[in-house]
């Protein structure tokens, strides 16, 4: 999709969103951790650093664009047809739904779910079983990993609730 508009400059207000959400959820994660075990802190700042980075570079690119007449500061590119032909309305409601079901089934089945979900929604339909076969086995990857092996507090739901059970009872 161009994100050019009619004049031929380019709609920056509409790019400029993701990572705009990006810098303030990084300075909140920051404070958040703030008071963590270093280790964590040091992980955490690594992370946000680099992203905090990718960001400045792309606002600096955006400035530059406008300060050349290339880009504008609007957003008459944010919603269009192409949105619907590339599925990313489904993208945003599978992130959504995401956010909303993980406290109620838990990481394992949430995640199947949004993996399975995102990938029929880009692969247009298309190798269903495939798709279905590779996220419950990055689910379960997840799971052994995040829960099983590290014991996080990723929210637990039935299957979490289940597999405890089932190891714990041999």
């Amino acid at each position: 999709m161009s994100t050019k508009p009619r004049d031929g400059r380019r709609a920056l207000g509409a790019e400029l969103i993701i990572p705009v959400l990006a810098v303030v959820f990084t300075l909140y994660f920051f404070s958040s951790i703030w008071h963590s075990p270093w280790t964590a802190k040091v992980s955490a700042f690594m992370v946000g650093g680099i992203l905090l980075l990718v960001c400045a570079i792309f606002f600096i690119r955006c400035a530059l664009w406008i300060r050349e007449g290339s880009g504008t500061l609007g957003f008459g590119t944010l919603f269009s047809r192409d949105d619907i032909a590339t599925g990313r309305i489904g993208l945003f409601a599978t992130t959504v739904g995401y956010c909303v079901l993980i406290g109620y089934l838990g990481f394992t089945l949430t995640t199947f779910l949004f993996l399975a979900l995102s990938m029929i929604i880009l692969a247009k339909g298309r190798n269903i079983g495939f798709i279905t076969l590779i996220s419950a086995v990055m689910a379960l990857g997840g799971w052994a990993v995040f829960i099983w092996a590290f014991d996080t507090r990723f929210p637990r739901g039935w299957f979490e609730t289940t597999m405890k059970a089932v190891l714990s009872n041999g």
